[in-house]
């Protein structure tokens, strides 16, 4: 079986490192963003089985980066994170399952908690699941 990949984008790069360190303990390739424009780049190139998205971010927020991937690579599992809960009136995390988000995990989180959040979108509906 071929090994799971995970693309963090975050324009914070102290929390991408650390999320990027937690989910290598699932044994999986893990790359990283900084923002939404060099995602879709790499999506592009390679979409991964999940995207764990930012949703503020400078040069592509994660709400414009969830719809284009949605758009065109529907099977991608997307994971909306963010520290930001409103923006206005508008819930941010909800909003972005509106736009295609599978799941949601408002920061600050644990390891643990991503883990089994990620182990929980990866397990389900993917066929796949993270060794």
């Amino acid at each position: 079986m071929a090994q799971l990949s995970i693309l963090v984008v975050d324009d914070d790069p102290a929390l991408r490192s650390a999320v990027s360190r937690a989910l290598r303990s699932l044994d999986c390739r893990v790359d990283e963003a900084p923002n939404g424009t060099r995602a879709l780049r790499a999506v592009a190139a390679s979409p991964p089985d999940l995207l764990i998205t930012d949703l503020i971010m400078p040069d592509g927020d994660g709400v414009e980066l969830i719809t284009a991937v949605k758009r065109a690579h529907p099977s991608v599992r997307i994971l909306a994170i963010s520290g930001r809960r409103e923006l206005g009136s508008v819930n941010l995390l909800q909003m972005s399952a509106l736009v295609g988000a599978d799941a949601t995990l408002a920061k600050p989180f644990s390891p643990e908690e991503l883990l089994a959040k990620v182990a929980e979108l990866l397990g389900s509906g993917s066929g796949r699941e993270p060794h």
